[in-house]
């Protein structure tokens, strides 16, 4: 398979999957929004949501780099500056998810 055709799939799944993930976040965003810190923190360390937050994360971020990666073949001329910007934009689409489940599951602690 082309590599720009796994890229549309991975695009389009991962979209797929968000959807349902985004509309659970913001109803349960508007039902915590005025809520005290002490709710809003059981709110986050209950199990169903803190698993579906943690997908919620992976996938926003898993389709924001392949998005931006888009940009970046479409829009950077030079090859090495566009492999840069790409190997970049993977490691920081790995690192800053990790880090916020990290704190996200210290906060059960």
């Amino acid at each position: 398979m082309i590599n720009a055709t796994k890229k549309w799939l991975f695009l389009k799944l991962s979209s797929a999957i968000l959807v349902p993930l985004m509309l659970w976040f913001l109803f349960n965003l508007v039902s915590i929004y005025d809520k005290s810190y002490n709710d809003v923190l059981s709110f986050f360390i209950s199990q169903p949501s803190k698993f579906l937050f943690s997908l919620f994360i992976i996938f926003a971020y898993f389709y924001s780099a392949l998005s931006i990666s888009e940009v970046f073949e479409d829009y950077i001329q030079d090859e090495s500056l566009k492999n840069v910007a790409n190997k970049l934009l993977f490691l920081f689409a790995i690192i800053i998810p990790i880090l916020v489940l990290i704190i996200l599951y210290k906060l059960g602690l």
